[in-house]
C-alpha cells in the first residue's frame, strides 16, 4: 500500500507540472498580446473575462471547431503527426527541471523534480532540438514551396545555433564540474554564486541562441510572412495550426526555465516558496522574449548565419579555451 501511494504521489506530480506547462503555454498567448499592446500603443485583450484572461480559451474553443484543411497535393499521414512531433519536445525538457526543494508528503520525501537524471544538460539539449523536425517535416508534406522553404529554413537556423547553444553551457558545466541540474542549481544558493556573474559570456550567447532557436524575432526566418506567407504553418488550419504554436510557446518557457536554472539560480530565492521564484524568473525571460518581438526588426537570412557561424560559434569555442585557461591557473 506504501509503494502505491508514493507511486500515485508521483504521477500527480508529473500530471501537476505539465499542467502547469500547457496552462504557462496558454496565457503566455495572453501575455504577448497584452505586453505588445502596451508597447505598441495598443490595449490589447480585454473583453473576454477580467483583463481579458478568458481570451486563451476562447481563442482554443475556436481553433476547435475551425474546418481542418488537408491540402489534395500534402502527404497526408506525415502532414497530420508533424505537429505532434513538434509539440512533444518542448515538454520533455521539463522532466529535469528542478522546480522547487523536496517536499514531505504522507511520510514520503518527494523531489520536485520529475526525473535527477546525472546528466540533465545533455538530456535538455537532446530534447530541445528534436522539434525541428516537425517543422521540418511539416513543411515538406504540405506540398507548398513556401511551406517547404519554411521547412529548410528551421532546419538551417537549428544546425547553425545548436553548435553555439550547447557550448555556451560547456563553461558552466566546467566551472560546476557536474551535469545534474540539480547540483547546478545547488551551488547557488546565493545572488553572489549565480553563474552569470561567473561567465557572463556564457549567458549572453546562450540566451541569443535560445531566442534563435525558438524561432522567435529577430529570427523567426522559417515563417517570415513578408517572404514565406507563414513559412511551414502556411497550409495549416485548426488544432494542428495551433499545436506548432503550443509548442512554440512550450520552447520558449523551457528555454527561460533553463536559463533561470542554470544562471539565475533556478528555484532558489529568500522569503517565496521555491516554485514560485522560478515561476517569477520565467515570466522575466518571457518578457524579454516578447520585448524582443516589439523592438528588433526581422535579420535578413544571411545574416542570421553569419550571425550563427561567423560571431556566435567562434565566441562560444574562445569562451570555453578562456575558461578553461582560468580553470587550470586559478
Amino acid at each position: 500500500m506504501g509503494d502505491l501511494t508514493y507511486i500515485v504521489l508521483i504521477i500527480v506530480k508529473v500530471v501537476v507540472v505539465y499542467m502547469a506547462v500547457i496552462t504557462g503555454c496558454a496565457y503566455a498567448t495572453w501575455l504577448e498580446r497584452k505586453l505588445l499592446g502596451r508597447l505598441q500603443h495598443r490595449v490589447g485583450p480585454t473583453y473576454v473575462g477580467p483583463f481579458g484572461l478568458l481570451q486563451p480559451i476562447a481563442d482554443g474553443l475556436k481553433l476547435i471547431f475551425k474546418e481542418d484543411v488537408i491540402p489534395s497535393q500534402a502527404e497526408k499521414f506525415i502532414l497530420i503527426i508533424a505537429p505532434v512531433i513538434a509539440f512533444i519536445p518542448g515538454f520533455l525538457a521539463f522532466a529535469v527541471i528542478p522546480i522547487g526543494p523536496p517536499i514531505e508528503l504522507f511520510g514520503y520525501t518527494i523531489p520536485l523534480t520529475i526525473s535527477d537524471l546525472n546528466i540533465g544538460i545533455l538530456f535538455i539539449l537532446a530534447t530541445t532540438s528534436l522539434g525541428v523536425y516537425g517543422l521540418a517535416l511539416g513543411g515538406w508534406s504540405s506540398g507548398s514551396k513556401y511551406s517547404l522553404l519554411g521547412g529548410i529554413r528551421s532546419s538551417a537556423q537549428m544546425i547553425s545555433y545548436e553548435v553555439s547553444y550547447g557550448l555556451a553551457l560547456v563553461p558552466i558545466v566546467m566551472i560546476a564540474g557536474t551535469l545534474s541540474l540539480n547540483e547546478i542549481v545547488a551551488q547557488q544558493s546565493s545572488v553572489f554564486d549565480w553563474y552569470v556573474f561567473k561567465n557572463p559570456v556564457a549567458f549572453l550567447i546562450f540566451w541569443i541562441c535560445a531566442v534563435a532557436e525558438t524561432n522567435r524575432l529577430p529570427f523567426d526566418m522559417p515563417e517570415a510572412e513578408s517572404e514565406l506567407v507563414a513559412g511551414y504553418l502556411t497550409e495549416y488550419s485548426s488544432m494542428r495550426f495551433s499545436m506548432f504554436f503550443v509548442g512554440e510557446y512550450a520552447n520558449m518557457i523551457t528555454a527561460a526555465a533553463v536559463v533561470a536554472t542554470v544562471f539565475f539560480g533556478g528555484w532558489q530565492g529568500p522569503f517565496l516558496p521555491g516554485p514560485l521564484w522560478l515561476v517569477l524568473k520565467v515570466i522575466v525571460f518571457m518578457v524579454f522574449y516578447i520585448w524582443f518581438r516589439a523592438t528588433f526588426p526581422r535579420l535578413r537570412y544571411d545574416q542570421l548565419m553569419d550571425l550563427g557561424w561567423k560571431v556566435l560559434f567562434p565566441l562560444a569555442l574562445l569562451n570555453v579555451l578562456v575558461t578553461g585557461i582560468i580553470l587550470y591557473l586559478f
